[in-house]
């Protein structure tokens, strides 16, 4: 959903105006690095649970000197923060933290070109972003927005234009826990500067290390991070290897893609050059353009031999998948990564015999005016494998493997993250399909 969210249209309505960091919170190298909490979503087909979508959130505050606090995706496939307005009545909205105008003294109503409400004004304008199945529509204040509770005047505060929600679709924003989503995309995804929360940390904060770290965890018990104002070192098993961001103007964190391997073999899509690949914290699945997908869903797959009754197909040895990137770095994703969990098991009704597969999770990506017909995406699957640091003054990402803790090391410790929807311990039943 992270990329569609940047394709952003403003317009004037014509309607009467109407009237983490979270505890836990480490500030140690970073200028601050906010747990995440997780939620998986079933994906449900034939009323049998097939799959799960995931999402990370973490929370930030907004307002001064009293703060409301919100869970949002930090997603570096969009630009904007927006959360729901409490002028939002809807279903929707109801089930989330609204932010209530009024309880902030230091919030200021904006027109879209950044110039503060006339007293008398009867209208406002809105924005309208598109959220791939869903939308959301709001209205602009300028606002403190901070990555820990109560520090107004530390470095992990800055003035903000924020999108307040009075409109959120039920797909996708009733079924997901966090609230809204803070963009991280580069500047220039941004309607304006103004709107672009690193952008404005960094020039405003004058932050030594112009750079934000990711890591997910394998384990629920451990859990995944986002880093400001610096990486955390304590997550690399490698040091980072740097590659430029190509074409910068568009604003994605996207890289020139050499080549993509799949089971030693080398796709034709990128031999004639084209092809790129965003780093999207916003997805949970890798992207690969419709025409190859069906091509790499076939060398991904592989037999289960013996047809045991259940079986996890992440621990089920496949081939690698491998995106050449810029400079000579490789980024290399196993079947513990890209596959789905819960396997296929084929009956064959004419030879009265079934064969159990196991296959990969990809999401087809189509052809797009602004990324054109040969983007890859590199999401969760990417991500957990490798910790990545996205450095904004240089316009680059590093990737180096990521060091999982030991999810031992957390019995006893009070949690600092939540889980939601956690899916039942043990191997996945097998879907079946009759052929």
């Amino acid at each position: 959903m992270a990329i569609v969210a940047s394709m952003i249209k403003l317009f004037a309505l014509l309607a009467p105006v109407r009237g983490l960091v979270r505890e836990g919170t480490v500030q140690a190298g970073p200028v601050a690095t906010i747990p995440l909490d997780k939620q998986y979503v079933p994906v449900v087909r034939n009323n049998k649970i097939v799959s799960y979508k995931t999402a990370y959130f973490g929370k930030i505050h907004i307002g001064n000197p009293r703060q409301q606090s919100f869970t949002v995706v930090f997603d570096t496939g969009s630009a904007h923060l927006f959360v729901p307005s409490a002028t939002c009545r809807s279903e929707t909205c109801a089930r989330h933290h609204r932010f209530f105008r009024n309880a902030s003294d230091s919030a200021v109503d904006l027109d879209h070109d950044g110039n503060p409400v006339k007293k008398n004004a009867t209208r406002r304008d809105q924005v309208n972003i598109a959220f791939g199945t869903g939308e959301v529509t709001g209205e602009f204040v300028r606002d403190t927005v901070c990555l820990s509770p109560n520090t107004a005047s530390r470095k992990d505060c800055t003035e903000l234009r924020v999108i307040l929600a009075s409109e959120m679709t039920q797909e996708p924003f009733m079924t997901f826990e966090f609230d809204g989503v803070l963009g991280l995309g580069l500047a220039s995804l941004a309607v304006d500067p103004e709107f672009s929360f690193f952008g404005q940390m960094s020039k405003m904060n004058g932050l030594t290390e112009q750079t934000f770290g990711y890591f997910l965890s394998r384990s629920d018990k451990v859990p995944s991070e986002i880093s400001f104002g610096g990486h955390d070192k304590r997550r690399l098993a490698t040091p980072l290897e740097w590659v430029p961001v190509h074409k910068p103007e568009l604003g994605y964190w996207q890289l020139k893609l050499l080549g993509v391997v799949v089971a030693g073999e080398r796709l034709p899509i990128c031999e004639e050059g084209g092809c790129v690949a965003i780093a999207d914290t916003g997805t949970s699945l890798l992207g690969a353009p419709r025409a190859v997908t069906q091509r790499m869903h076939w060398l991904l797959a592989r037999k289960v031999p013996e047809n045991p009754a259940e079986i996890d197909c992440r621990t089920f040895p496949g081939p690698e998948l491998v995106f050449e990137l810029e400079g000579g770095v490789n980024v290399t994703i196993g079947a513990e990564d890209y596959s789905r969990a819960t396997g296929m098991r084929v009956l064959n009704n004419k030879t009265n015999s079934s064969q159990l597969i196991c296959r990969a999770s990809l999401l087809p990506v189509d052809d797009g005016e602004v990324l054109g017909p040969k983007a890859f995406i590199l999401g969760e699957p990417a991500l957990r494998k490798y910790y990545t640091a996205y450095d904004w003054k240089r316009q680059r990402i590093g990737f180096g493997l990521s060091i999982q803790p030991k999810p031992e090391d957390f019995d006893g410790v009070e949690p600092v993250h939540t889980i939601y929807g956690a899916p039942p311990s043990g191997p996945p039943l097998p879907t079946e399909v009759v052929v």
